[in-house]
């Protein structure tokens, strides 16, 4: 009788074999991956970086989202720096570039955060097609304006399990004057200027939707859990925006991770990097725990 039972497993476990395709097969990686690669967004071509884990397993991924004027590797190369540290702990990420930045062909003017919080999804969709990804294991972190992209795109959305901010901003509005309001609706764009890189071109729609946005309404639609990690010493997004998410957020993993004595940029320029390893070591945990 036993042998019979051996026997018929055996077969059994040989037909679903021959049955899988390549396409269910996960792939062994002898090493920590990296590629860069070019998702179709409609219309949009969206360019990105995927990191994948050593192992032969089906990953949980993080999509980074950077902020403004800034490009998928982040300031100071904050992300790139993240995405080996998270694979070493057997998380992939994905960081991508939004409309008009890093190396996007697009233009600046299609950026909004309407249109952030769609292309969020098309990469979501997009990663779980791939048979490495875990596609019921997808977290987010964002960047200041990337935080509030995050943020926007885990509302009333089940696809993510986990949400992370570095310095999210809840306010964008106070980064256009009047005179660049005034502008944006008579001719239907204006210049945003920096005194570190080029000027953006941005639209009206950019300003009427940072003008209409509520997002600490979005944070009481959230389920997932959100870590807000931010400097003490932000001068840019106030420590308090991180604090405003936390009392509205309904889950209660959610937690406040202060970095103390950080600015905006987590220090990273100064050459120093004990602050943003401190940032970095605190984020993979957190998404260790909540993946």
């Amino acid at each position: 009788m036993k042998k019979t039972i051996f026997i018929i497993l055996s077969v059994f476990t040989l037909m679903f074999t021959s049955c899988m395709t390549s396409e269910d097969q996960v792939s062994f990686r002898s090493e920590i991956t990296e590629q860069s690669i070019l998702i179709d967004g409609g219309n949009v071509m969206i360019p990105a970086i995927l990191t994948l884990p050593k192992g032969d397993f089906k990953a949980p991924v993080v999509i980074m989202e950077h902020g403004t004027g800034s490009e998928k590797n982040e300031a100071g190369d904050g992300y790139k720096m993240l995405a080996p540290s998270l694979a070493k702990r057997g998380i992939a990420s994905l960081r991508f570039d939004f409309p008009g930045s890093g190396d996007s062909e697009e233009s600046y003017l299609l950026y909004t955060n309407a249109e952030a919080v769609r292309e969020t999804q098309v990469v979501a969709d997009y990663l779980s097609t791939l048979n490495d990804i875990d596609s019921s294991r997808i977290g987010l972190l964002g960047w200041s304006q990337g935080g509030t992209d995050v943020l926007l795109a885990a509302s009333n959305n089940e696809t993510y399990k986990s949400v992370a901010t570095w310095a999210g901003a809840l306010e964008l509005v106070d980064m256009v004057s009047a005179q660049m309001r005034e502008e944006a609706m008579a001719t239907g764009q204006t210049k945003m200027e920096f005194g570190w890189r080029d000027s953006l071109d941005l639209s009206k729609e950019w300003i009427e939707q940072a003008e209409s946005m509520d997002v600490l309404a979005a944070v009481e639609n959230i389920k997932a859990p959100i870590g807000s990690f931010h400097g003490t010493l932000d001068n840019t997004v106030p420590f308090s925006d991180s604090e405003m998410v936390q009392e509205k957020s309904s889950n209660s993993m959610s937690e406040l991770i202060p970095i103390e004595n950080a600015d905006h940029t987590f220090l990273i320029f100064t050459g120093d990097l004990t602050v943003y390893n401190e940032l970095q070591m605190k984020t993979v945990e957190w998404f260790v725990k909540t993946l």
